[in-house]
C-alpha cells in the first residue's frame, strides 16, 4: 500500500469521540452477551470469579480495621500483616503455580474452593470465640492461621482460573474470555462494599465493636456458595463437552482460513539451573521481613535513630538484611540465566520505575479505607466506607473500554507517560484536605489514568516478549508488583499512625502531608519516564521480532 493510500485508509478509520464512546458500550454489551452464551464450563470459571472478586477485595477493604480495631495492632504491624497477604499471594502463585498444572483446571479450582472455606472460617472465628488480642496473642495467631490457607489457596486458584479461560475459548474468542473474567472481577469487588457495609451495621452489637466478624462469615458463606458452582457448573461432563465444542470451533476457523498452526521457535535453550540458594536467600528475606522491629519488636533487633534534615528517623536493622538479602536473590537468580528478562537494561528500567506509581494501587486497600472511615469520621463517607472504598473497580469496569477505544493507536511509550501522569498528578486533590468531591474527582482521574497505561503496559511485554517465552515475560512484568505490595505495605502503617491516627479527631490529624508524600512518591513514574525517553525511545521496542 502507498503511503497516499495508508494516509488515506487512516483517515477513513478515524472516529469522532461519540462513535468510539458507543463502540465502547457496545463492546461491553457483546461481552454480556458472549458471557451469556459461553460454554455451562466457562461459566464455572466466570460465575465463581465473580464471587471471589467480591470476597478477595472485601476482605482487603476490611483487613486493616480489623486489625487495628478488633484484633488490637498498630497501624504499621496491620500493614505488614497486608504484606504479608498481598505478598503472599504473588509467591504463592510463584510456588503453586506448577502445581495447578498436575491437578487440572477443575481439580484446583475445587480444592482451592474449598481451602477458601476453610481459611476464611478460621478468619472469622478469630473474632467469634472471644479470644484475647493484641501481637502474638491468640487472636492474632488464629487470623494469621485463616489468612495462611486463603493465601496458599490463591497459590492455586489464580493460576487454574486463567488456564481455564484458555481450555474454554478458541484462539479468536480468547481475548474476550480474559476481558470478562477480568471485568467481572471489577464488578465483583464493588458489591463487596455494598455487602460489607450493610452487614456491618446491621450485626455491629451481635458482633461488637464494629461487626467485622459478620461480614467475615458472610464471606465464608460466598466462599461456600463458589465451590458449589465450581463442583456443578464445571462437572466432567460440562469439561468434556466444552472441551469438544472448543476443539470442533477452532478446526472450522482454521480450515475455513486455510490457516496451519505455525511452528513456534525455540528461543530460549533448555537448561537446568540450581536454585537452592536462591530460595535458602529468599527464605532468609522472608524471615528477617517477618520480625523486622519496624512492625513486630523482638530483642536481638538493633534499631538506630538517625537525623536526616531534621527529619528524626529509625534505621532497622533486620529492614537492612532484608534488602540486602533481597537484592543477592535478584542477582543470584538473574546471573544464572543468560536469557532471562532482566538481562535487558531498558525492559529492567521500564518495569521497574513503575513501582511509584503502583504504589496507588496498593493504597487503595493498605490507606484509603482507613482514611475514608477516621478523617471522615461521623459522616456518610465514613459509615460506608467500604462503598467509597471500592469504586474504582466499578469504574475500571465501565471506563477500560471507552479508554481503550480512544488510545487503541496511540505509541505505547507515549501512553505510558501520558497514563501515570494522568494517574498519579490527581492525588495532590487530597493533599488540600479531606473533602468528598476531591476525593470522588481523584479517584475518577486515577482511574482514567489506570485505564490508559495498565492494559498497554501488559500488552507491551507480550508483544516484545520472545516466542515460548510469553510466560516468563509476564510473570518477571509482575515482579516489581510484587515488590510494590511488600515494600508500600511497610511504611502506609507509619504513616497512618502519624497524620491519620486511630480515635483522634479529623481536625487534629494531617492527612495532608501523607497524601503530599504519597503524590510525590507517584510522580516519580512519569518525570522518569520522559528524562529517560531518548534513551528508552532509541531500543524501545514494541514488537518481538525475530
Amino acid at each position: 500500500m502507498s503511503p497516499e493510500n495508508e494516509k488515506q485508509q487512516e483517515t477513513k478509520e478515524k472516529k469522532t469521540f461519540s462513535q468510539v464512546v458507543k463502540d465502547s458500550f457496545k463492546e461491553l454489551g457483546i461481552t454480556f452477551v458472549a458471557f451469556a452464551k459461553a460454554p455451562r464450563a466457562l461459566w464455572g470459571i466466570n460465575v465463581p470469579y465473580i464471587l471471589e472478586g467480591l470476597v478477595y477485595f472485601g476482605i482487603l477493604t476490611i483487613l486493616g480495621t480489623y486489625g487495628s480495631e478488633n484484633v488490637g495492632l498498630l497501624d504499621t504491624q496491620s500493614g505488614l500483616v497486608y504484606s504479608f497477604v498481598t505478598g503472599g499471594i504473588t509467591l504463592a502463585m510463584l510456588l503453586f503455580g506448577g502445581l495447578a498444572d498436575k491437578i487440572g483446571v477443575r481439580g484446583s479450582l475445587r480444592l482451592a474452593f474449598l481451602v477458601f472455606v476453610l481459611g476464611r472460617a478460621v478468619i472469622a472465628l478469630s473474632g467469634s470465640l472471644g479470644l484475647t488480642g493484641g501481637l502474638w496473642s491468640p487472636m492474632f495467631f488464629t487470623m494469621i492461621a485463616g489468612l495462611l490457607f486463603m493465601v496458599t489457596a490463591y497459590g492455586l486458584y489464580q493460576p487454574a482460573a486463567y488456564a481455564g479461560v484458555r481450555r474454554y475459548t478458541t484462539p479468536q474468542t480468547a481475548a474476550m474470555g480474559y476481558a470478562v473474567i477480568y471485568g467481572l472481577m471489577n464488578l465483583g469487588a464493588f458489591l463487596s462494599g455494598l455487602i460489607s457495609s450493610n452487614t456491618r451495621h446491621a450485626f455491629e452489637d451481635t458482633f461488637p465493636p464494629n461487626g467485622l466478624t459478620a461480614v467475615f462469615w458472610v464471606y465464608v458463606g460466598i466462599s461456600f456458595i463458589a465451590l458449589l458452582c465450581t463442583i456443578f457448573l464445571l462437572s466432567k461432563k460440562n469439561d468434556e463437552a466444552a472441551i469438544k465444542k472448543v476443539k470442533e470451533e477452532t478446526d472450522r476457523i482454521n480450515e475455513e482460513s486455510g490457516k496451519e498452526k505455525e511452528k513456534e521457535e525455540e528461543v530460549k535453550p533448555k537448561e537446568k539451573v540450581k536454585i537452592l540458594s536462591t530460595l535458602i536467600f529468599f527464605a532468609i528475606t522472608v524471615i528477617f521481613f517477618l520480625f523486622s522491629g519496624f512492625g513486630f519488636k523482638n530483642t536481638i533487633n538493633q534499631i538506630f535513630d538517625l537525623d536526616l534534615f531534621g527529619w528524626k528517623l529509625k534505621l532497622d536493622l533486620f529492614l537492612v538484611l532484608a534488602a540486602i538479602f533481597l537484592l543477592t536473590t535478584f542477582i543470584d537468580y538473574v546471573r544464572k540465566r543468560p536469557y532471562h528478562p532482566f538481562r535487558d537494561k531498558r525492559f529492567t528500567f521500564f518495569v521497574f520505575m513503575l513501582i511509584p506509581v503502583q504504589t496507588l494501587f496498593a493504597h487503595n486497600w493498605l490507606t484509603i479505607p482507613y482514611y475514608l472511615n477516621r478523617a471522615f469520621a461521623g459522616s456518610v463517607v465514613s459509615e460506608y466506607f467500604e462503598v467509597f472504598s471500592n469504586l474504582n473497580p466499578i469504574l475500571i469496569f465501565v471506563l477500560a473500554p471507552i479508554v481503550a477505544g480512544l488510545t487503541a493507536r496511540a505509541n505505547v511509550y507515549k501512553m505510558m507517560i501520558y497514563g501515570t501522569f494522568v494517574m498519579a498528578l490527581p492525588t495532590f486533590l487530597l493533599v488540600i484536605g479531606p473533602n468528598l468531591y476531591l476525593f470522588l474527582l481523584y479517584i475518577l482521574l486515577m482511574t482514567i489514568g489506570e485505564a490508559m497505561w495498565q492494559p498497554r503496559f501488559l500488552q507491551w511485554i507480550a508483544e516484545v516478549a520472545p516466542k515460548n517465552m510469553t510466560g516468563l515475560y509476564m510473570g518477571v512484568g509482575q515482579f516489581p508488583w510484587f515488590l510494590t505490595k511488600v515494600i508500600t505495605g511497610f511504611y502506609s502503617g507509619w504513616f497512618l499512625m502519624k497524620y491519620c491516627p486511630l480515635d483522634t479527631d479529623p481536625s487534629q490529624m494531617n492527612t495532608e502531608f501523607m497524601w503530599l508524600v504519597y503524590a510525590l512518591i507517584a510522580m516519580v513514574t512519569p518525570i522518569a519516564l520522559v528524562l529517560a525517553k531518548n534513551w528508552m525511545v532509541k531500543g524501545f521496542k514494541t514488537k518481538h521480532e525475530g
